[in-house]
């Protein structure tokens, strides 16, 4: 899967952890790796697009130590930086991997997990069918995306205000994190696929950031925005005061607190 924008997250990991870790990824992780870890009490889970490792740290506490945990992600950059993160802790091996083309045998897990990762996939037809293909019979898949953008105001503020700074060149980056919000779409696609048991949910969590500044670092310097943004012959920095204008303006400064919601689906690997 050749896809820059997942790509062009690794020169921004510093600020995409800092800045946007907790307040964006880490409520929805929690909930994610308490669920699993109620249903997986011996066996194994791959995490798939792990990203710095939000879930994998949220997993490994979680799940017992007699599950195996293996941390993917396509992006060398990333999986590296979450690595060194959590150097260290015992119990996670990592594994480059592209989810559309999963270097596992067939039926080697017991747990398939994404959180916030489908979205960046080209072939989801593919990726459903690998997802399927290595899990076990009546294994659990579990799998989060984010709602529409317009359920999102923190990325909604930022796709508005960097298209505002080039007007004949509007951004194109939000076209990929909110493009599997279609439930019905999530349901045929888990159907075709070899799933049953479908339980899909829209979620609502509070985005919570310590400065409405620091989540507008993270969104700008922090995502592929910034290679976006410098394409067009643009500089961050405004752009990152113009968004934490707004924010501080609809959600406070200091702290900054808005409404996000993502969709999460489980569903088991029929057999």
């Amino acid at each position: 899967m050749k896809n820059r924008i997942e790509h062009d997250y690794a020169p921004g990991s510093d600020l995409y952890e800092k800045h946007l870790g907790s307040a964006l990824f880490e409520p929805y992780a929690v909930d994610l790796a308490e669920k699993i870890a109620a249903d997986c009490t011996q066996g194994s889970v791959l995490e798939m697009a792990c990203g710095t490792g939000i879930l994998t740290q949220q997993l490994r506490a979680r799940l017992k130590p007699s599950v195996s945990l293996t941390a993917t992600d396509l992006n060398p950059g990333m999986l590296e930086y979450a690595q060194k993160k959590l150097n260290g802790v015992e119990g996670i091996t990592w594994r480059p991997a592209d989810i559309t083309d999963l270097p596992f045998p067939n039926a080697s897990f017991d747990v398939v997990v994404c959180q916030f990762g489908l979205m960046f996939a080209a072939d989801k037809d593919r990726a459903f069918c690998e997802m399927r293909r290595i899990l076990l019979n009546g294994g659990l898949l579990a799998l989060s995306v984010w709602d529409r953008l317009e359920t999102n105001s923190w990325g909604l503020i930022v796709q508005e205000t960097v298209s505002g700074f080039f007007p004949k060149n509007p951004s194109q980056f939000f076209k990929a994190p909110f493009n599997s919000h279609d439930v019905d779409a999530l349901r045929s696609l888990l159907i075709a696929h070899g799933f049953d048991q479908i339980e899909i949910h829209a979620v609502s969590k509070e985005c919570y950031s310590t400065t409405a500044k620091g989540l507008a670092i993270g969104m700008i310097q922090g995502s592929p925005l910034l290679a976006e943004i410098q394409e067009r012959g643009g500089s961050p920095e405004p752009i990152v005061d113009a968004v934490a204008a707004i924010y501080a303006r609809t959600g406070g400064d200091n702290p900054y607190r808005a409404p996000m919601q993502a969709i999460v689906a489980t569903a088991r690997a029929s057999g």
